[in-house]
């Protein structure tokens, strides 16, 4: 495909940095010079330096022929103008990356008057990420496939567990539930486990299954949580702002703090139900006299990385019940893991996988297409849904009899909306949705997993 990305801030970059890996054709349009051409010589892609919304540089870089034009810029006004003349080009398709709270709610007949094929929103995306979590303390992550059918959970296993020193096959037999372990990690090592594998304490590993049977699963492991009902939220920003709203309905206690006087009366005035306190998230004293010690979970969403970290670590101290963490600069994601059970949340990394999973949707038209992706465990592991068209390769076979690649798992199989955890006489049909785990393997179509 030939993609053309306008604009070089964190979301345009981590879209280059993927969809380049992946063999596309890219151009990039910034503004400023220096930064194009640090692009260009570090991922091989062409580059132009001028304004994305000016017909004669959208031409030049050859918008007319592209397949996708991604408009990334810190200006919705911007995004939003550049679509509309790429589209009048001849682009193929068109994405442009809205943020502003007020257009929120427009958006999608916004989008349909202006012919933009999508449109995303990096801090709704993140806030809906952190609701999932907050919904599931146990877990440290949640994504969901199967139009919200199956989850795929990534848990924690304490020094105290039963199932550390467990294989995965004694597991399945001690506790009958039907769910299937995806994915190890083990300090810096990631393995796509059999059911020989023996899991140890401090392992973070992703389990599939149905909501209902994860929740039935940990139940038996004594892991259950009790729900959440005060979040303090550090930062008000937009993803502050959406996920506020989102706990409110949900009759959560919410409480944010923030440094800018004028926003926080722009809070009190959107979030009448919140308590919103002016002052510095990082301030010890003041999160003690906010209640940190007695809050169920901790949400960093200030502008700075190590702001959040900080944040998150001193809650940590506090035994807060739940942390979660805002992070950017994937270098930093460590740090924020190593207090185990904290979650990290990259508004960027979360867009680039809705992106990458759309182009390789286009990409791949005739077979079956990529429904959904998601980047785990810092980026080294895909898990991608599967729509399964009838003339696939891997119909009406038993999972056993394909020559499936190493270090590709099938971790279930949605079926006329039934959830199925595969085992090795499961078959899969034409219409099934089917996730599949991959590590180290960049998977296209259902086929590719074969050998």
């Amino acid at each position: 495909m030939k993609i053309v990305v306008i604009g070089d801030g964190k979301v345009g970059r981590t879209i280059v940095e993927h969809a380049s890996k992946e063999g596309h054709e890219i151009v990039i349009i910034d503004k400023n010079p220096s930064v194009v051409e640090q692009l260009v010589n570090q991922y091989d892609v062409m580059g132009i330096s001028g304004n994305g919304t000016i017909y004669d540089i959208q031409r030049s870089a050859g918008v007319d022929k592209a397949d996708l034009v991604i408009a990334a810029t810190s200006s919705d006004e911007v995004n939003i103008l550049s679509c509309i003349v790429a589209k009048n080009l001849g682009a193929k398709d068109t994405m442009a990356r809205v943020r502003n709270y007020e257009y929120n709610k427009q958006i999608h007949s916004m989008s349909k008057y202006l012919d933009i094929t999508m449109t995303i929103n990096p801090e709704l995306e993140a806030a809906n990420e952190i609701m999932n979590i907050i919904n599931f303390p146990e877990a440290i992550r949640v994504d969901t496939f199967g139009e919200g059918r199956v989850d795929l959970v990534e848990l924690y296993i304490p020094e105290n567990s039963p199932l550390a020193g467990l294989t995965l096959s004694n597991i399945h037999n001690k506790y009958q539930v039907p769910v299937l372990v995806c994915t190890v990690q083990r300090g810096e090592e990631v393995f796509i486990p059999d059911g020989n594998f023996c899991l140890q304490a401090k392992d973070k590993i992703h389990i599939s299954a149905k909501r209902s049977e994860v929740k039935t699963f940990l139940s038996k492991l004594g892991l259950i949580e009790e729900k959440i009902k005060n979040v303090l939220i550090i930062g008000g920003g937009k993803i502050s702002l959406y996920l506020a709203e989102r706990l409110l309905q949900n009759k959560y206690n919410v409480k944010i703090i923030e440094k800018d006087y004028q926003r926080c009366l722009e809070l009190a005035d959107l979030l009448p139900n919140a308590s919103i306190i002016l002052g510095d998230g990082s301030d010890q004293d003041l999160l003690l006299d906010e209640g940190i010690t007695n809050i169920d979970a901790v949400v960093s969403l200030t502008n700075l990385d190590e702001e959040n970290i900080i944040i998150s670590m001193y809650a940590s101290k506090q035994n807060a019940h739940k942390i979660i963490t805002k992070i950017n600069k994937t270098s930093l994601i460590g740090l924020v893991e190593s207090l185990d059970m904290a979650s990290v949340v990259s508004p960027k990394e979360l867009t680039a996988s809705t992106i990458i999973s759309y182009i390789r949707a286009k990409s791949n038209t005739r077979g079956s297409n990529v429904q959904t992706l998601y980047k785990l465990v810092n980026n080294q592991v895909e898990a991608l849904e599967f729509l399964v068209k009838e003339n696939s390769k891997i119909v009406d076979i038993p999972l056993k009899d394909l020559s499936i690649k190493r270090n590709i798992l099938i971790a279930a199989i949605v079926r006329e909306g039934k959830v199925m955890i595969p085992s090795g006489n499961s078959v899969i049909k034409a219409n099934d949705s089917v996730i599949v785990i991959s590590h180290n393997h960049i998977l296209d179509d259902l086929k590719d997993i074969l050998v």
